[in-house]
């Protein structure tokens, strides 16, 4: 088949690969029809590596993805030739300790697309388990299908959060998953979501979306969080951009007794500051992508609870692909979401 595989920092190339994948009884075989492009592909193509995992050799990239069942294993009953389905994208082990716990995002040996040496979904077709497979409802298309991956991550980000009916709560960061949380929070039951950012088109989408945007060149978050809130704070603040300067005065906008929700992973080690947290009683929780999100993700975009098509800004074909991830490595302020379609 044909795939767009990373062999080094900025190295790429659609080239025919023989993955051996054998449909097992309780897999699906689905072709591709959709797939975005998220932070960390671009970190490998530009790096060749993120942390400790090392692309040492060729990757196909991708791992936000929708598609079309077309076989199904002898034990799949809920499956079938023809489902539009998205895919989660990490296999843990069934039996590990976190698995059964129910933490299964965080099982040492989960095999997650496009992290190495794991090939992810940039491809024609993939095997995947069924367990891991949705079908999409009938008012859900491919490209919202794709961005129900970066969804899931704003979905248990807010689980996390604990929100209550009628909370205020600011993101910092309007990338995709920024503005993912910041419409999970809304759908979870906040009174008003702030989100900040630099780049004007994206506050401007911000705002088109029903969220308060902050552009933090001109306005100085905590006074603007206690304006809005009659000088009480905010009672959830996620921290969506790895952003060291947003990560330096996180508290000062926090409400007595509130809740920070670390989700952007900064390039390099930062401080934090554990006697604005303490004086505050804050809560701090953190994300590691996601656990149980995905029927929930389904079920708020089929509603019309939560809308991600206007986060979709950039389109290429599959045969454009290299072209796609030239362009996401220095995109137009303007765009979010980059996707590729087959």
């Amino acid at each position: 088949m044909k795939a767009l595989v990373l062999h080094g920092p900025g190295e790429i190339s659609i080239d025919d690969i023989n993955i051996d994948e054998q449909l097992g009884d309780k897999d699906v075989r689905i072709e591709i029809k959709t797939v975005g492009i998220c932070g960390s592909d671009i970190h490998y193509y530009k790096h060749g590596r993120i942390g400790s995992f090392i692309v040492e050799e060729p990757m196909v990239l991708g791992h936000e993805a929708s598609g079309i069942v077309l076989e199904t294993g002898s034990s799949v009953a809920d499956l079938k030739p023809g489902d539009r389905v998205c895919m989660e994208p990490g296999i843990p082990n069934p039996v590990s300790r976190a698995t059964i716990l129910g933490m299964y995002n965080l099982d040492p040996e989960v095999r997650f697309w496009a992290t190495p040496p794991v090939h992810g979904c940039l491809r024609e077709t993939v095997v995947h388990p069924a367990m891991f497979t949705f079908r999409l409802p009938d008012a859900v298309g491919f490209e919202e299908g794709a961005l129900i991956e970066p969804l899931a991550v704003g979905l248990h980000a807010v689980t996390k959060a604990s929100i209550k009916p009628w909370d205020t709560a600011v993101v910092t960061g309007c990338g995709t998953i920024g503005l993912t949380t910041a419409l999970a929070a809304m759908a979870a039951g906040c009174g008003q979501v702030l989100i900040t950012d630099v780049i004007q088109e994206k506050l401007a989408l911000a705002r088109m979306l029903g969220l308060v945007p902050v552009d933090v060149t001109r306005q100085y978050l905590a006074e603007t969080v206690l304006e809005a809130t009659g000088g009480w704070g905010a009672n959830v603040i996620f921290e969506a951009s790895g952003s060291r300067q947003a990560i330096d005065d996180i508290f000062s906008a926090l409400c007595p007794g509130g809740t920070v929700v670390f989700i952007g992973m900064p390039a390099e080690p930062v401080p934090v500051d554990i006697v604005a947290a303490q004086a505050r009683e804050a809560r701090i929780e953190t994300v590691f992508r996601y656990a149980h999100q995905y029927p929930r993700a389904l079920a708020l975009v089929a509603s019309g609870k939560i809308n991600v098509k206007p986060l979709v800004t950039d389109r290429y074909s599959f045969s454009d692909s290299i072209k796609a991830f030239e362009y996401a490595v220095e995109p137009e302020p303007r765009t979010v979401k980059t996707i590729i379609e087959f």
